[in-house]
């Protein structure tokens, strides 16, 4: 008795902390990111927290601060997250939305003019995503219509009837493009791990608003994506890149997408009411997790990729990876019952409280080096950081703990 009470006790101070946390989140996006000249928000801060002017706003940016102020609003019914969720869903209909040819722009330059205007999947994913919680936040039908439709958009111009899956990008006018990466560090292949995780998630919450069953079925073969091509049945880490055939066109590990993975193809399951599916996620999940704890350091952080070939670890521990062990671990606790899981989530909160977060200017930080100091010239907000992944890791050990 004494041993579960302890946990209770744990699980309410662990819920405490991340309550505030996600307060201090959201309170740094209302004070240092609206942009009051130009609409919506600001484009870049940098990491002394000075926002440069000028600067592109990204497609990526402004769903994930959507997504982030709904969830919040419907977690707690703050009004003020509701108001900015709000202000976030008109910019995107406003500026982001290519009304002629579908889809949206990857970039609008800072007075919202269209900058950068390939079809990436992974932004039209994250839309998707963001607009679907955006109606459970509000009950706004338009923004219903317009996520149903870009799903038949992506079902149109992207998805591949032959081998399945989804193709990476195009052009506006959806023609194919030669550069297909969403950042430099990417393979220029035609199919990712990273756009499917992502277009998942975005219609497991689409199912929610809208229990298609076409839509059931596009995600019950995204899960089979998973298990039939990007989790490697030997490592149980996840393949990066394929080309169209699904063959494998990489070797690196990513822990964060790991551990990210891991909780995303459960709760996927789980939405569409699948029990032998999830039954089979929640195994997988234990073998991935058990791969994700290569790459955890003893001060709880998680390292940021390895290359096997190479023998290559890169010991910088960005934010991101750090919020998604917190849901994995926990997610991983729920399944199995083994405390060590739980006590992993809590002790990657103890290094995130220690080295991630902004005690001076709010926020996280984009990560620590290998030698444990700040890494240089990141951004504090910009067109990858964002306020997605640290409010996610709050809200969902929240909801978790809170029944």
């Amino acid at each position: 008795m004494a041993q579960v009470q302890s946990i209770v006790d744990e699980l309410e101070i662990y819920k405490t902390e991340l309550s505030h946390e996600l307060s201090r989140i959201l309170d740094y996006w209302i004070k240092c990111t609206i942009d009051e000249a130009n609409g919506g928000f600001v484009g870049r801060i940098d990491s002394d927290n000075h926002v440069i002017a000028g600067s592109p706003k990204g497609s990526v940016l402004n769903a994930r601060i959507l997504w982030s102020f709904s969830a919040a609003y419907n977690l707690d019914k703050n009004e003020a997250y509701l108001k900015y969720a709000d202000r976030a869903y008109q910019y995107i209909t406003d500026h982001f939305i290519d009304k002629e040819h579908g889809g949206v722009y990857w970039t609008v330059d800072y007075k919202g003019n269209p900058l950068d205007t390939k079809k990436q999947v992974y932004a039209i994913a994250f839309t998707i995503y963001a607009l679907s919680e955006y109606y459970i936040a509000s009950g706004n039908k338009e923004a219903k219509t317009l996520s149903v439709l870009l799903y038949h958009t992506l079902l149109k111009h992207s998805y591949d009837t032959v081998k399945t899956g989804y193709f990476e990008a195009f052009t506006r006018d959806w023609q194919p493009i030669s550069d297909l990466r969403l950042s430099a560090k990417d393979a220029n292949e035609k199919k990712t791990m990273n756009t499917h995780l992502h277009v998942l998630e975005a219609y497991t919450n689409l199912y929610r608003i809208w229990p298609d069953d076409g839509l059931k079925a596009q995600i019950v073969t995204l899960i089979n994506n998973f298990t039939d091509h990007i989790i490697d049945s030997e490592t149980n880490h996840l393949v990066l890149f394929f080309d169209e055939n699904w063959s494998r066109k990489s070797t690196t590990v990513s822990y964060g997408h790991d551990i990210e993975a891991t909780w995303l193809l459960q709760e996927a399951a789980i939405a569409i009411d699948d029990q032998p599916l999830i039954d089979k996620i929640k195994q997988l999940n234990i073998g991935i997790t058990e791969a994700t704890l290569e790459g955890l350091d003893t001060d709880g952080g998680l390292w940021y990729e390895y290359e096997p070939a190479s023998n290559h670890l890169i010991k910088e521990k960005h934010w991101w990876p750090q919020a998604e062990a917190m849901i994995g671990f926990y997610n991983t606790w729920q399944i199995t019952g083994d405390d060590k899981y739980l006590h992993l989530s809590k002790k990657n909160w103890e290094f995130v409280k220690s080295h991630i977060i902004d005690t001076k200017n709010g926020e996280w930080v984009w990560g620590i080096n290998d030698k444990g100091g700040l890494m240089p010239g990141e951004d504090k907000v910009g067109l990858w950081k964002c306020p997605y992944h640290n409010s996610r890791a709050c809200i969902e050990i929240i909801s978790r703990i809170s029944g």
